[in-house]
């Protein structure tokens, strides 16, 4: 796989250091600092003695003093560091609007500074505080991060969050509307959630504008109620593969720009009661790595089929093949064919001129040779290339319309069964055929049902494989054709 877009360093994420690198143009360390805040699910206001996995903090020292401290240990790693003030204990924008600006601006003025990011809850941001964060907002590098953990009320409930998902959505759109950047926590192996259902906080979240998430690993830690219920309940915690496993199906569901600040936590081992393995958090970033690189995928994977595509390609594929886009559409996959088949050669298809010209100007404008277009339909390519019968190493189809065209103009089940037949016969022993079906409009819906009728009577003669990125019946979705 090439470079990932958004990282400096060959992750399949979206980093944050190259989030800070593109930004600023130089190293940026956040310095954690404790203001002595407290919650309201813990002084009463919403709910008593906080989450159950929080363990309450002692008295902290001076702000100047840990800001001092902090900078010291990273001056000596990074002597030309920028930095960010880190509000991270407890809710840090619950006290007055006086008391926040106090200690919001005491750490703004110090040298070097370039801005703030202050961890809070949803239920805990009045609108006179709103106001002095959009001004921040105006001024500095700011970002609100927000502890969701778990979009499940049930859970929720559980741990003791005390405010609703309504809440936590609301929060969101009042801070996007003052263009203040989010970042979201949340928390995988709550007790007795299943791995669907901490997927399926990610998939809300990734429909929500935010700019950030944090995904930590759950971890017992002493003297807390979490600590309580689990020597009770003995419930299960994840093993360190398979929460691994559950951050890269995440990782492939989490739209790309989206910034990944942290894939686990940060336990102090004297705190720690279980699992041991959150302590060697290089072996689960490494694990994470490695997972993402025997997938042979990234972020924002799973949010196109075309992804998946791309990657049979690639992996099929070699310089020398013959291959067919049977639906050239704007020339985006025949370009990528010519790439993978640069020494070989490529056939193109569509009954639109436009289709036509813009593919044909997108490959000339990338120095491509490679290739030969029909103006013709895609049922007649065993027609017009009968020398190429069993030699054809792949070909791909894209059904339905052209993209940022007329939608009236859409390929038709008439033709396509058709098409795909003769695709067959001009594959070669190695081939595969890839048909994108896309039941999303009424012509769709007809080819959905009459290509799978067609494919119902080959399956002696040809393995077919079926590869979905959603549970949406009418979203698009992959079948992969080779011979048995």
């Amino acid at each position: 796989m090439k470079h990932f877009i958004y990282s400096l360093d060959n992750k399949r994420y979206h980093t944050l250091n190259y989030h800070y690198k593109k930004l600023f143009n130089n190293k940026v360390s956040k310095i954690c600092l404790d203001a002595n805040f407290t919650c309201p699910n813990i002084d009463g206001t919403v709910g008593f003695n906080g989450c159950i996995y929080c363990k309450q903090s002692h008295t902290p020292d001076d702000l100047l003093n840990q800001f001092a401290k902090q900078k010291k240990i990273v001056d000596h790693k990074w002597p030309n560091s920028k930095y960010i003030g880190f509000f991270q204990s407890n809710t840090n924008t619950y006290a007055p609007l006086d008391i926040l600006k106090e200690k919001y601006e005491l750490i703004l003025k110090q040298p070097n500074v370039i801005g703030l990011s202050i961890a809070t809850r949803p239920d805990a941001i009045s609108s006179d505080v709103l106001d002095y964060l959009e001004e921040i907002n105006n001024r500095t590098y700011l970002t609100i991060e927000l502890g969701l953990q778990t979009i499940h009320e049930k859970t929720a409930k559980l741990i003791n969050r005390c405010h609703t998902l309504e809440c936590f959505t609301n929060m969101v759109t009042e801070l996007r509307k003052r263009n203040i950047n989010v970042i979201v926590h949340i928390i995988n192996g709550l007790p007795y959630e299943t791995k669907d259902m901490m997927l399926k906080t990610v998939e809300y979240l990734s429909k929500l504008d935010i700019q950030g998430l944090k995904i930590h690993m759950l971890h017992i830690i002493k003297d807390t109620p979490l600590e309580t219920l689990y020597k009770k309940d003995k419930f299960h915690l994840l093993s360190k593969e398979e929460y691994i496993n559950i951050v890269c199906d995440q990782l492939e569901l989490i739209p790309s720009k989206i910034v990944i600040h942290r894939l686990t936590g940060d336990p102090f081992a004297n705190d720690l009661v279980d699992p041991q393995w959150v302590l060697n958090k290089v072996s689960v970033l490494n694990g994470i790595d490695k997972e993402l690189a025997k997938r042979n995928t990234y972020q924002d994977f799973n949010r196109s089929i075309l992804n998946k595509v791309k990657q049979i390609l690639e992996t099929t594929l070699k310089p020398k093949d013959i291959v067919i886009d049977a639906t050239i559409g704007n020339g985006n996959d025949t370009l990528f064919l010519c790439n993978l088949a640069n020494k070989g050669h490529v056939y193109g298809f569509d009954i639109q001129a436009e289709a036509i010209t813009k593919t044909k100007k997108l490959l000339n404008d990338n120095n491509k040779q490679n290739y030969t277009l029909y103006k013709e339909s895609h049922d007649k390519m065993l027609e017009i290339l009968p020398h190429l019968e069993k030699r054809v190493s792949g070909v791909l189809f894209n059904l339905g319309y052209l993209p940022k065209g007329d939608k009236t103009i859409t390929t038709s089940y008439k033709t396509s069964v058709k098409a795909i037949e003769h695709s067959l016969k001009l594959l070669n022993n190695e081939g595969i055929c890839l048909i994108v079906i896309y039941p999303g409009h009424k012509e769709g819906k007809k080819e959905d049902i009459q290509i799978n009728k067609y494919l119902q009577t080959i399956n002696k003669n040809y393995e077919v494989n079926y590869y979905h990125n959603t549970d949406n019946k009418e979203a698009p979705y992959l079948v992969m054709i080779k011979r048995s």
